[in-house]
């Protein structure tokens, strides 16, 4: 699934071809989006900003309307210029967005829908997102508030399990709650009551500074943690289930985590278990 880096570079790219250009054609797989655009069209409107919050990608178009999409598992947005050959077939497209110069595809996005000001804070997710950890105002306090918050009010919670949740700090997914964890020598299995105060501004800090660095414009590639500029040695943990650990040599373990049971990776060694609570 694309985290919160992946999200806001595909709104820093679309925003290069499309933002501030008018919509002269509109094409979509969907019929929802098609009704909308029936009745109100999408063309001849203005693309007046295009952002990041958490995993979800806002397109805000001129008469307030807003394409909201969400990639899950295997949506993307791709740009071509005008006339160039797609790199996926058209049965996998499910909007375009053309202004001149250029196409803005999204292909196998599995959540497209249209809104208004008021439609959109009226959604069900992302009024309720956690701060952004990718947005200007970010802090590192803004994330031990938020995970101290939760941790009060859900003292059983395990970290790994907190750190996926959107509605306390968005954009990190599935990579993150593995690698953050790992730098700051915290069990991904720890309740949230046995944490620290230090530890969860390591976290804080950590979560911001790894998807910033894998943002940034000169962030290429597959996404890395490590300061290595091997590509084999690009993970601390996460996706290595019984290699060496890269700083003791212990085997990295791998267990299913949460109701959605995805893969948690850590190292037994550099993160030890604790059942002990905080005073």
């Amino acid at each position: 699934m694309p985290e919160g880096d992946t999200i806001h570079r595909a709104a820093r790219t679309l925003r290069k071809a499309l933002e501030g250009k008018t919509i002269t054609a509109f094409e979509t797989g969907l019929a929802h989006l098609a009704r909308v655009h029936d009745g109100t069209p999408v063309t001849g409107r203005t693309v007046d900003a295009i952002e990041a919050r958490g995993k979800w990608l806002l397109i805000h178009l001129s008469g307030d309307l807003i394409l909201v999409t969400h990639m899950l598992m295997s949506g993307s947005w791709h740009i071509y210029r005008s006339g160039e050959t797609w790199w996926m077939p058209r049965a996998k497209m499910r909007a375009v967005l053309e202004v001149k110069g250029f196409q803005a595809v999204a292909f196998n996005v599995p959540i497209a829908e249209f809104h208004s000001a008021r439609s959109l804070a009226r959604h069900p997710q992302i009024p309720a997102l956690g701060p952004d950890v990718l947005s200007e105002g970010f802090t590192t306090q803004h994330g031990v508030d938020a995970l101290r918050k939760h941790g009060q009010q859900y003292p059983r919670d395990e970290i790994g399990v907190v750190l996926l949740n959107q509605r306390v700090m968005a954009g990190l997914g599935n990579v993150y709650k593995s690698e953050v964890p790992f730098a700051a020598g915290v069990n991904p299995f720890r309740l949230m009551s046995t944490l620290t105060g230090k530890e969860m501004e390591t976290m804080a800090e950590v979560s911001q500074r790894y998807m910033q660095a894998n943002v940034s414009a000169s962030a290429e590639g597959k996404r890395r943690t490590t300061n290595s500029m091997d590509r084999e040695e690009r993970l601390w943990v996460y996706g290595r289930r019984g290699e060496e650990c890269r700083r003791c040599g212990t085997a990295i373990l791998m267990r299913k985590q949460g109701e959605q049971a995805r893969s948690t990776y850590w190292c037994p060694t550099c993160q030890p278990w604790s059942e002990a609570p905080t005073r």
